[in-house]
């Protein structure tokens, strides 16, 4: 039985992956700071650490007491629009943290980890269907400090043989595991719509209507939360029996607008949703939709739930949560 350390793990994404990687078979050790995560989402026998990437002592202590076999990564600020307004918060936690955790990977000889990375990396000027080797231009902070782990971790495969599964999300979404979105600010978009269908906002923001798109708002891929989970765990396979680095996009190849989310989300909820119009945010890309044939190809993943899936799974939890 591998041991695996989830950063983040106490996150969205992270406390889903960590179920799916305990109904695998492996051993899961979780470090969370507790700044965007909720112990709540944890199982409650799960081995959880409270600390950050920022305490090396801490990183070095974690390693040498719990034989680690390899690190999913997960830990990092999310919010492109607040990278814009403070880029240095997201230079330090999602790049210079992330050094201190491959320093102490390294010190350990701990030398196989997945990245939790972005489709914000390739930046605005993109085709139709990005596939992995489309330039990368980010523009915004948040993607920018991505790109720069990723670049840092083909050096160290070279410099120091540690061999890395870069996962490329386009928009994770949906509910399970009783797990949902509940960030401290909300920014996402199916969440912030449903919120205000259930009446817990009085509205849904729209940046922008003048974007060269079908209805003038931004397109984007949404996949469920538990397929980008099996990816990962299809990552560590990989890496486990290949020790092979990688790069993935993770996306179902659908684009759907911003009025497409809440117009599905009205039909789902059976409830309207008022719409107020704001200028466009800085860093905000005109369409991302993947190309995934990739991980089809070598791993054999692909987005199983649909649009209508996501939001419903969304829509019940929620639901859950208010009544």
């Amino acid at each position: 039985m591998e041991t695996i350390l989830v950063t983040g793990g106490a996150g969205y994404i992270g406390s889903n992956c960590v179920r799916v990687l305990l109904d695998r078979g492996y051993s899961v050790v979780v470090l969370d700071n507790l700044s965007n995560g909720h112990i709540s989402a944890l199982p409650k026998n799960i081995k959880f650490i409270h600390g950050d990437l920022s305490d090396k002592i801490l990183l070095d202590t974690i390693f040498k007491q719990n034989s680690i076999d390899a690190v999913v990564h997960f830990a990092g600020y999310i919010d492109v629009s607040e990278s814009v307004k403070d880029p240095k918060k997201y230079f330090d936690n999602n790049y210079l943290n992330g050094l201190n955790l491959l320093e102490a990977m390294i010190n350990n000889n701990v030398k196989k980890i997945v990245f939790s990375s972005t489709c914000a990396i390739f930046g605005n000027d993109v085709e139709s269907h990005i596939s992995e080797n489309f330039p990368k231009h980010p523009i915004n902070p948040y993607g920018l400090a991505k790109h720069m782990f990723e670049q840092t971790l083909e050096w160290y495969d070279k410099a120091y043989g540690l061999k890395s599964v870069c996962l490329r999300y386009f928009n994770a979404a949906g509910a399970d595991f009783g797990i949902g979105e509940q960030h401290n600010v909300e920014t996402h978009l199916i969440p912030l719509a449903i919120q205000a269908a259930l009446g817990k906002r009085e509205n849904i923001k729209i940046f922008g209507t003048d974007y060269p798109t079908k209805d003038g708002t931004c397109i984007r891929d949404y996949v469920h939360i538990t397929d980008l989970s099996e990816a990962h765990v299809l990552a560590l396979k990989h890496l486990f029996v290949k020790n092979k680095s990688a790069a993935y996009n993770l996306g179902s190849g659908n684009g759907y607008s911003v009025y497409d989310i809440i117009e599905t989300i009205k039909k789902i909820s059976g409830r309207n949703i008022t719409v107020v119009i704001e200028k466009r945010r800085e860093g905000d890309a005109t369409i991302l939709i993947a190309n995934s044939s990739k991980i089809k190809r070598e791993l054999g993943w692909k987005a199983k739930r649909s649009l209508d899936e996501i939001i419903y799974s969304a829509w019940t939890w929620h639901i859950s949560q208010y009544y």
